[in-house]
């Protein structure tokens, strides 16, 4: 699909007039190595949302700067990206003072913004979070304490029959109701972002798989450079990865650390039938149990009219794998290889026996559904879409909760920026990412000052 305005170049593209300036910006020079290609101040690896939009702020804010981004596959948001729920999120869950909380609660009124601006479809259907126990009810009140540290706007406590007003077919003792949650289609999102980005005169490298990242020469001006499976290079300043599921081992190309890894685990969703939809009108999630590694199946209002119901949460045997018989052998031998997966599993092998249980059972999961709402029948479902999740683990095996960006040491790693670790809400914090990245490089490629 060829976007509005959007340039794609091959990955032998013929050299940019404007070349990598070296040692100021605004003084192209010639490339001295066999890389016979093109040349940036700085590359962006990956073209899922967080990258796009870390990318079209780069060239918004400084549009002298060259900005290339390399993405391996034919188009933008192939992955988490465009495979996720499409909610956009409103920051209840979050640590207060965590850079979840902080961007989720931002990155959403930001994007509220983008989608108006951009006359991007969405649909502001707020959100219940439901007690449907006793034992959950303190849980639900802490919940919502946590949300006004954070500064979700406009939250509140409803009782069964507000509840019922809300949500004519959801049962529960108690709810919390978060109304500007709403709904999005993060694949148009991430479309837009690259419209832009290229619009301002960035550069989209499309089926660039990336496979090395190395310094050509030595000393402080020495390009980076960036080769790729099909033989392709680029060069560039420096470098900013939001590889996603990929996101360890492109940070290992650079001899930057392989912690956190990443763990791959498949979401898969029911869908009501049409006919059912109307017994769901917004978002509705169970209380969280902080004991579990996982949020637990909710009902999500889609763009398209319809409902999904779920996901689970099982291992995938391959990263980028969406259907159930999907496998990768590299993969695979990293996943059961990683020890901290190891002690994650043992710590949590009843909760990984009720999903793996969820995976195979329509009526396990129904059973989960009907606690909300006891309408639903395993009838009125059938199987819908996958996802799968990048989920970072430390060496421990405790899940990496908050955003991680981070860099290495030496001539290599302290001109990288590393964003290891953006799981959901990224895709809503998007782009109030993209402001803390940037500020980032502008203060750490004290160069790129001089930019714009």
């Amino acid at each position: 699909m060829l976007l509005r305005g959007l340039t794609l170049l091959a990955p032998r593209a013929a050299l940019l007039t404007r070349l990598l300036p070296l040692p100021g910006l605004g003084a192209p020079r010639s490339l001295s190595s066999t890389c016979d290609t093109n040349a940036y101040d700085v590359v962006v690896v990956g073209a899922g949302i967080v990258g796009l939009a870390v990318a079209r702020l780069l060239v918004l804010r400084h549009p002298d700067l060259l900005v290339g981004v390399l993405e391996k596959e034919a188009g933008v948001a192939r992955h988490q990206s465009g495979h996720n729920s499409g909610v956009i999120h409103s920051g209840l869950y979050y640590a207060p003072g965590s850079l979840k909380a902080r961007l989720c609660v931002r990155g959403a009124a930001l994007l509220y913004a983008y989608c108006e601006e951009r006359h991007i479809p969405y649909r502001r259907c707020g959100k219940l979070v439901v007690a449907v126990e006793r034992s959950e009810v303190p849980r639900l009140r802490a919940l919502y304490e946590r949300g006004l540290q954070n500064k979700v706007p406009d939250l509140r406590l409803l009782g069964p029959p507000d509840i019922q007003e809300r949500e004519p077919y959801c049962r529960g003792l108690l709810a919390l109701e978060s109304p500007h949650t709403g709904i999005v289609d993060y694949k148009r999102v991430a479309e837009a972002y690259a419209e832009d980005f290229c619009e301002a005169g960035g550069v989209l490298h499309m089926g660039f798989e990336v496979n090395n990242i190395q310094l050509v020469g030595s000393g402080a001006q020495a390009p980076i450079e960036i080769l790729s499976t099909g033989g392709a290079c680029v060069q560039s300043r420096y470098v900013v990865t939001c590889a996603g599921l990929q996101s360890d081992r492109v940070a290992q190309l650079s001899g930057c650390s392989s912690q956190p890894s990443i763990v791959p685990f498949r979401g898969d969703y029911l869908v009501l039938r049409p006919e059912k939809a109307h017994l769901v009108r917004g978002n509705i999630y169970p209380t969280p149990n902080p004991r579990l590694p996982f949020l637990g199946v909710h009902f999500t209002p889609r763009m398209d009219g319809s409902v999904w119901l779920g996901p689970n949460a099982i291992l995938a045997f391959k990263r980028e794998g969406y259907g159930f018989l999907d496998f990768n052998a590299r993969d695979t031998c990293d996943t059961v290889l990683n020890r901290g997966l190891v002690k994650l599993l043992f710590r949590h092998f009843n909760a990984g026996l009720a999903e793996l249980l969820r995976s195979f059972s329509l009526a396990a999961t129904i059973k989960d559904l009907q606690r909300f709402i006891p309408e639903i029948t395993v009838e009125d479902v059938a199987r819908g879409p996958s996802g799968v999740r990048a989920q970072a683990l430390d060496g421990e095996g405790n899940l990496v909760d908050d955003f991680v960006f981070d860099g290495g040491v030496g001539a290599l790693g302290s001109r990288i920026l590393h964003v290891r670790n953006a799981p959901s809400p990224a895709a809503t914090s998007s782009l109030a990412i993209s402001e803390v990245i940037v500020d980032e490089l502008e203060q750490k490629f004290e160069i790129m000052n001089h930019g714009g």
